[in-house]
């Protein structure tokens, strides 16, 4: 049994290791600096970590080795988050233009107290332009998809809607695209995390809630997940 045991565990590190390597050859197709970035933080604090050694070990051996030791496994790690990073970009680089895009990012992409959902809670039957919302401590953000020449309007909106209803909570306008003033789909995350705080956890809750008794369901697909996504030939080329 124990032998067993011992079998199905090494054909499980392989697997693992050979996914590691699926997302660095994806990661290194669509970003071609990521390689390069990853070298960088991997040699970085082994660097730090030789140049502590010779300053503060004395000549001791033991110490310069632990203190190499010490570079390497930062500098492996700093190499992992790198690679996680610059995937997570690259799997969103796949998806952007994509109706639907932004809603993959609400799904799997938000972190901390924000909260949203896959479903626009405007969109035109036509164009395909939609309008996104998400709650967190930063209040309410409204988020676009599609040219901003098109979408302003259902920005606005969707802004008197939410103000109507809740006069008192911070509304964030964000235009998702290639517009001047837009942002990048991989930067959404981090535009929603920057905004001030405004509410507390329980507030965050509350005004969720509120607007999810509101809002009517539309009749529309569901967001594309950026993980499951096929990459598009032109991009490829």
């Amino acid at each position: 049994m124990a032998r067993t045991k011992d079998a199905s565990k090494a054909q499980k590190e392989p697997g693992r290791l050979k996914q590691m390597w699926q997302v660095f050859q994806m990661t290194r197709r669509y970003d071609s600096t990521a390689q390069w970035l990853m070298l960088l933080a991997f040699l970085g604090p082994i660097i730090v970590g030789l140049a502590l050694a010779l300053l503060l070990s004395e000549g001791n051996g033991f110490t310069i080795a632990l203190w190499i030791v010490a570079g390497v496994l930062a500098g492996l790690l700093l190499a992992l988050v790198v690679l996680g990073r610059r995937a997570e970009r690259a799997a969103y680089s796949q998806i952007d233009g994509q109706p639907g895009a932004v809603g993959a990012v609400l799904r799997s992409g938000l972190r901390g107290s924000w909260v949203g959902n896959e479903m626009p809670v405007a969109v035109n039957g036509k164009t395909q332009d939609a309008v996104y919302r998400a709650v967190g401590k930063g209040g309410v953000a409204l988020i676009s998809e599609g040219p901003v020449s098109r979408t302003q309007r259902m920005l606005d909106d969707e802004q008197r809607k939410v103000a109507r209803v809740l006069p008192n909570v911070p509304i964030t306008l964000i235009s998702v695209g290639h517009d001047e003033g837009s942002i990048e789909l991989y930067r959404l995350a981090a535009t929603l995390r920057k905004t001030k705080k405004a509410l507390t956890k329980p507030e965050v809750l509350a005004v969720s809630n509120r607007l999810n008794s509101l809002q009517t369901a539309l009749p529309i697909p569901k967001g594309i997940d950026p993980m499951k996504a096929r990459p598009q030939r032109g991009k490829m080329r």
